[in-house]
C-alpha cells in the first residue's frame, strides 16, 4: 500500500520546484524518496526510485539552463547521486537482517507451539481461554508456562514462573511442561504429582548445575489444579504461586492456600494430603490463574496492578471476553511496557446439570459444597480442623 508513495513524493518534489521561481531550491528533498523506498521495500526497487530521483534533479537543472552556470546544480546531483547509493547500500543490509530476524521470529514460534501448546478451548464441561505476553519486545516465549489435560482424575491444570530469564528459563519451562504431560494422568492425587515433578525439576537442575552460577536459587512456582468432572469442586495444591482468583455471581475471591509448598525445585517435595485445598467450584463459576507478572506490572507512579479489584469489572464475561478485557487493561495500565512475563488462564465451569450430588470421599457421605459459600473450602478434604482462607475481595 505504500510503494507508490515516493514515487508520488518525487513527482511532487519536482512539480514544485519546476513552477517556483529559480532562487528557492527543493531538489535536495528528493532523497527522501529512496529513503523512504528503503524503508518498506527491498533494494531493487530502492534503486530504482534512486535513479528517478537523480534524473528528476537532473531534470530540474536542465528546465532552468543552470547545469553548466551555477557549480552548485552539479555538486547537488553528485551529492544526491552518492547519498541514493548509499541508500541502495542500506536497503540491501536492511533486508538481509529483516530476513534473519523473520526466520528467528519463525523459530521462536515453532518453539512456542512446541513448549508450550494452546491450551484447548475445551475440557470436558470447561471453557478455556488463556494468553501469554513476554516481557521481552519481539520475544514470544519466556519463563512463565501453563498447560492443561484431561485425566480420569479430572481436568488437570498447571501455571508456574521459572525464576531467572534467557534460554535457561525457557529450557526449564520446557521441561516442567513436558514432565506434567507425562505426569498428569499417572498420580492419585495432587501432591504426589507435585513431588514427580519436582522431581524431574530437581534432576535436570543437577544435571545443568554448570550452566547456572547459582542452580540453588533456581526454582519454579507453580500452582496445579484438578477439577473432578461430576464434583463442583477444585483442588489445588500452591507450591510458592499467587493464589487462584474463583469469579462467583459477581464476585471475587482470593483462594489462599491453607499450607502452601515450597516451589518445584529447592528439595524434593514430599507432600500430604493436608497440602491439597479444596474449593467449591459450581457450574457458572470461573477462575482465573495467573503469574505475578500481572499483580507486579506497575502504572507511572510506581502503583501494582490490581487485579482482583478491576475483575470484578468483568465477572460476568465469558472467559475469552474477560481475558481480552484484562490484557487490555492491564496494557493501558502499565503504558504497555512490562517488567516481566505475563501467563492468565481463565477456566470457566459451563453451567449443565450434575448427574447427582458428589458425596465426599473423605467423610463418607456429605456432599461437597452442601454447607458451604462458593470459594470456602469443603469440610473433610483437608485437614481436620484447617480451613483455607478464601476471602472476598472487598
Amino acid at each position: 500500500m505504500l510503494t507508490p508513495v515516493p514515487f508520488v513524493l518525487i513527482i511532487v518534489i519536482t512539480t514544485v520546484d519546476l513552477t517556483t521561481p529559480i532562487r528557492v531550491h527543493y531538489g535536495a528533498a528528493l532523497i527522501l524518496a529512496p529513503l523512504l523506498m528503503a524503508m518498506i521495500e527491498g533494494p531493487w526497487l530502492t534503486a530504482v526510485t534512486a535513479l528517478l530521483a537523480v534524473c528528476a534533479q537532473i531534470v530540474i537543472a536542465v528546465h532552468f539552463d543552470v547545469l553548466e552556470v551555477r557549480r552548485e546544480e552539479a555538486v547537488q546531483i553528485i551529492v544526491l547521486t552518492v547519498l541514493s547509493t548509499m541508500v541502495v547500500w542500506f536497503a540491501r543490509v536492511y533486508q538481509r537482517r529483516r530476513r534473519q530476524f523473520e526466520q528467528l521470529r519463525s523459530v521462536s514460534e515453532t518453539a512456542q507451539k512446541a513448549v508450550m501448546r494452546p491450551l484447548p478451548s475445551r475440557l470436558g464441561g470447561l471453557q478455556i481461554a488463556s494468553f501469554y505476553l513476554a516481557a521481552a519486545a519481539e520475544a514470544r516465549i519466556g519463563g512463565d508456562l501453563f498447560t492443561a489435560t484431561r485425566t480420569g482424575y479430572g481436568a488437570r491444570v498447571l501455571i508456574g514462573d521459572v525464576r531467572g530469564k534467557g534460554l535457561n528459563a525457557v529450557g526449564e519451562s520446557a521441561l516442567l511442561v513436558g514432565a506434567f504431560r507425562e505426569a498428569a494422568a499417572s498420580h492419585r492425587t495432587l501432591p504426589e504429582l507435585a513431588a514427580a515433578l519436582d522431581r524431574s525439576v530437581g534432576r535436570f537442575l543437577a544435571d545443568y548445575a554448570e550452566d547456572y552460577a547459582h542452580p540453588s536459587e533456581h526454582f519454579t512456582t507453580a500452582v496445579l489444579l484438578n477439577i473432578p468432572e461430576h464434583e463442583s469442586v477444585v483442588e489445588v495444591v500452591s507450591c510458592g504461586h499467587p493464589p487462584p482468583l474463583l469469579v462467583h455471581d459477581g464476585t471475587v475471591r482470593v483462594l489462599e492456600s491453607s499450607d502452601p509448598a515450597p516451589p518445584l525445585g529447592m528439595h524434593v517435595l514430599e507432600l500430604g494430603d493436608e497440602c491439597t485445598d479444596v474449593f467449591e467450584f459450581t457450574a457458572g463459576d470461573t477462575l482465573l490463574l495467573y503469574t505475578d507478572g500481572v499483580v507486579e506490572a506497575r502504572d507511572e507512579l510506581g502503583a501494582f496492578y490490581p487485579l482482583a479489584e478491576r475483575l470484578r469489572a468483568w465477572a460476568r464475561e465469558k472467559p475469552d471476553d474477560l481475558l481480552q478485557s484484562l490484557r487490555e487493561d492491564l496494557s493501558a495500565f502499565c503504558g504497555g511496557r512490562l517488567d516481566d512475563d505475563v501467563a492468565v488462564i481463565a477456566i470457566h465451569r459451563v453451567p449443565s446439570p450434575l448427574p447427582r450430588p458428589a458425596q465426599d470421599r473423605r467423610t463418607g457421605g456429605r456432599t461437597a459444597g452442601a454447607d458451604t459459600a462458593p470459594g470456602d473450602t469443603v469440610p473433610g478434604r483437608t485437614v481436620p480442623g484447617r480451613t483455607a482462607p478464601g476471602h472476598t475481595v472487598p
